[in-house]
């Protein structure tokens, strides 16, 4: 008999939204303040999809929270990128502020509009780097 193989439930992993938000060629990233041992690193907005809401609905959540801004949620940027050796997973989708709303730093310590050329002037959530490594196109076709 073969032995049995380990089939991972994918619908028992919390999934982790985050926002690109890129205006004038250059992307938004905030500064952790918390849980200390991240706070002082920098990340996309976002956070936990909750019980019945879309990850579409959750990023909307998420950016009025910590941000104080409404956006249209568009298209998925990069792989999903699993956390927690595989117990969570992080989606990221471009976002677009709506009718000229500017993010404010609510939850976070600081937050830096970055050009293509200092995408690695911070110090980036490991999560974040694969993310990081697809924002040059994006930053190269998205003007807003």
């Amino acid at each position: 008999m073969p032995p049995k193989q380990h089939v991972k439930d994918t619908r028992s992993r919390k999934v982790i939204v985050a926002a690109v938000i890129i205006t004038d060629g250059r992307v938004l990233a905030c500064e952790r303040s918390a849980p200390a041992e991240v706070a002082g690193r920098w990340e996309f907005p976002g956070g936990k999809v909750e019980p019945g809401e879309t990850d579409q609905q959750a990023l909307a959540r998420e950016c009025a929270e910590e941000l104080g801004v409404r956006v249209e949620v568009g298209e998925r940027v990069g792989p999903d990128v699993p956390l927690a050796h595989g117990r969570a997973v992080l989606r990221v989708f471009a976002v677009r502020l709506l009718d000229g709303d500017v993010p404010r730093a609510l939850e976070h310590t600081s937050m830096r509009w970055l050009a293509e050329n200092e995408l690695d002037s911070v110090h980036w959530l490991p999560a974040d780097k694969p993310i990081v490594a697809e924002l040059p196109a994006l930053l190269a076709v998205r003007p807003t």
